[in-house]
């Protein structure tokens, strides 16, 4: 018999169903809101991985699920000081993809620091890679469930900013319970912003997009800041600059959405 006869192969137990994933976290109860995306890092993402992440990277605390990051993650509470090396304005950008965004944003901002969270390796991995080059100082990232992170790792009146650039729009109906916009994640979002601080939004999906305006609207702590019209911003007023994915949502003919509300002042 050869290896590859399946007779010379041992018998295997009989496969048994993997328990379906809990529908809603038993921290923080809130359902999550991501596919964990696999992907292979190139060299110069699995490098940047390997040599700077002690330096750019932070693990979010997650008991449901181990996302493969570096072993030389910093473990503990979150502590924005000593991931930054200073104590400045803190922009979250909750999916921050590969990055490309993120770095030329902070870039341009240089008295703010820029926080990328993402569950998708190889797009931090390339966001740190584009840090190293580009000399930034003011740019980290964070591998995991940012609402664990909202929730147990920042402090209430301590963001400047959070921006939710092309969310997965989850479009089945059955799954809009999914959808990162939500009530409770915008009212938990809207807690950690300082008074004045900014919720930035953006999707080429419609009814995404209609639903986040409707969303936005009803949280009496938040204003819009281009309240006129439709809504939504000017897209030449919002100052994001344009990502692969927004390239790719006008070719096939998707409008983009942004929204842009303020936390009102206490």
């Amino acid at each position: 018999m050869t290896a590859g006869d399946p007779a010379a192969q041992p018998a295997q137990p009989a496969e048994t169903a993997r328990p379906a994933e809990p529908e809603r976290h038993a921290r923080h109860g809130l359902i999550r809101t991501f596919h964990p995306r696999r992907g292979r890092a190139s060299t110069t993402q699995a490098d940047a991985l390997t040599r700077l992440w002690s330096v750019y990277g932070y693990t979010i605390a997650d008991p449901h699920h181990t996302y493969h990051t570096p072993e030389v993650a910093p473990d503990g509470p979150f502590d924005r000081e000593r991931l930054f090396g200073r104590r400045a304005p803190l922009v979250l950008e909750i999916g921050c993809g590969m990055g490309e965004a993120t770095a030329e944003m902070a870039a341009a901002d240089p008295e703010r620091d820029y926080l990328g969270a993402d569950v998708h390796t190889p797009g931090l991995g390339n966001l740190i890679a584009l840090a190293e080059a580009r000399g930034l100082t003011n740019v980290r990232v964070a591998r995991g469930d940012v609402l664990f992170l909202l929730r147990d790792g920042v402090e209430p009146g301590s963001l400047a900013a959070v921006h939710v650039f092309f969310p997965d729009p989850w479009p089945k109906a059955k799954h809009h319970k999914r959808r990162i916009i939500q009530p409770d994640t915008v009212a938990l979002i809207r807690d950690r912003l300082a008074p004045g601080g900014v919720l930035h939004c953006a999707t080429d999906w419609a009814e995404y997009a209609e639903q986040m305006l409707e969303v936005l609207e009803a949280d009496t702590g938040l204003r819009n800041r281009y309240p006129g019209g439709s809504g939504y911003a000017p897209r030449d007023a919002v100052g994001r600059p344009v990502t692969g994915y927004e390239r790719r949502g006008v070719r096939d003919g998707r409008p983009i959405a942004d929204l842009v509300f303020e936390k009102i002042g206490d």
